[in-house]
């Protein structure tokens, strides 16, 4: 999708079309741009930058904190229509997806043909603009569809890999970072065709098992980390977290105590929407002076209850909180997770599937009526408002573990 957010907020309000748009909050909050629409970015604003940075270079943009439930709303939509083309739809984030189309041809014609009717549909469909890449990777289909933008369509051709990447910045290879583009270019190496022409060795030697990965990306093949992973329409999530930047160094307990129980519903909630356990919990501590402190410890058990959670994460800030430094931010990671608790006594895991299912219908509504329309007292007295840069709350993939999962052991 393309400017997802900022192309939602235009259909909204069409006098936004063509200004310069930033999405993720106010001018001079502490948060980052979560989407920065064509115009702005003319100025060098980009996603991930500062809202205040973003502000010194454009300040006549125009600032808007952003709507999660309506994007989550329209990423529904827009998943929707791609399952009508392909039953292998892998959703990589919010406004990005890799759709299997192998067999299709006789139902839906040739690669070009496909690509416009789906072009088409998502446009009639949801008013919103959307760049689609073909290639026979996903690293060449993602690539293609970078160069496509905004709303075209680009076709790397089999066979053609290597020559169409060749001539491009090194910038443009998936999980090539800032630091490694830096050794990069401190080798002479800038653009794709230089890697490709690199031993295997040579590479592996300087960067390791990243440096292989590497290679293979430069002849088009999906190679390293998730590009590796079999092709699979079912999201595999290896841990969840949440955290938040205050508007002020704080140090008020209750806020700190509100703001803790808020992440830990927000990450409790993706556990429950992905059917899933988790067993380590972490806490980070970010000080006015940039210190960080994380603290982790394992449960008993898995879980998925916000109660227990939170009362580890309470646990952990009180035995590890710096007294009289101001907090500027803070975090909740779930890790090791496991598709189901375990082993509990029954009257345990009767009281625990009663709390589960208490929350799953709390979650509904707040699917229905926003985050803070139900939830945790002490979350509730958070008062802040869901933001677009911290929370990606409802994956777009939701639906399919709610039609795949129903095995009667998963409350």
């Amino acid at each position: 999708m393309d400017a997802f957010f900022v192309s939602v907020e235009e259909l909204a309000d069409p006098t936004l079309k063509g200004k310069p748009v930033v999405v993720g909050g106010k001018a001079h909050e502490r948060g980052v741009v979560s989407a920065a629409s064509y115009a702005v970015r003319k100025f060098g604003v980009h996603s991930a930058m500062p809202l205040r940075e973003a502000y010194r270079r454009c300040p006549q943009a125009i600032f808007i904190e952003g709507s999660p439930a309506k994007y989550r709303e329209y990423s529904r939509k827009a998943r929707k229509i791609l399952k009508g083309f392909s039953p292998s739809v892998e959703m990589a984030s919010i406004d990005e997806a890799y759709l299997d189309m192998t067999g299709c041809e006789r139902l839906l014609g040739p690669p070009l043909k496909a690509a416009h009717d789906l072009h088409e549909a998502v446009r009639a469909e949801t008013g919103l603009p959307c760049s689609l890449g073909i290639g026979c990777s996903r690293l060449t289909a993602k690539i293609g569809s970078g160069l496509a933008k905004p709303n075209g369509i680009l076709r790397v051709m089999p066979g053609a890999e290597a020559a169409f990447l060749a001539p491009l910045d090194i910038a443009r290879i998936p999980g090539v970072g800032k630091t490694m583009q830096q050794k990069l270019r401190r080798l002479g190496i800038r653009k794709i065709g230089q890697i490709a022409q690199q031993d295997a060795g040579f590479l592996a030697d300087r960067f390791g098992k990243a440096g292989l990965a590497l290679a293979g990306k430069a002849r088009g093949e999906d190679a390293g980390a998730w590009f590796s992973a079999p092709f699979t329409d079912r999201e595999t999530p290896k841990s969840f977290s949440h955290e938040t930047t205050f508007g002020e160094d704080t140090m008020d307990g209750a806020l700190i105590d509100a703001t803790l129980a808020k992440l830990v519903q927000l990450t409790a909630r993706r556990l429950r929407e992905h059917r899933l356990f988790g067993r380590t919990v972490q806490l980070k501590i970010r000080y006015s002076d940039f210190t960080t402190v994380t603290r982790a410890r394992t449960l008993d058990s898995p879980t998925r209850l916000d109660s227990v959670i939170l009362r580890a994460i309470r646990e952990l800030f009180r035995k590890n909180r710096q007294r009289g430094r101001p907090v500027r931010l803070l975090g909740v990671h779930i890790g090791s997770l496991e598709e189901s608790e375990g082993q509990l006594p029954l009257i345990d895991k009767e009281q625990r599937q009663k709390w589960s299912r208490a929350l799953e219908a709390a979650d509904a509504l707040r699917d229905r009526f926003g985050e803070s329309a139900v939830g945790l007292a002490a979350a509730l007295r958070h008062g802040r408002r869901e933001r677009v840069h911290e929370n990606p709350a409802v994956s777009a993939g939701k639906e399919n573990l709610e039609k795949t999962e129903t095995a009667p052991n998963r409350s």
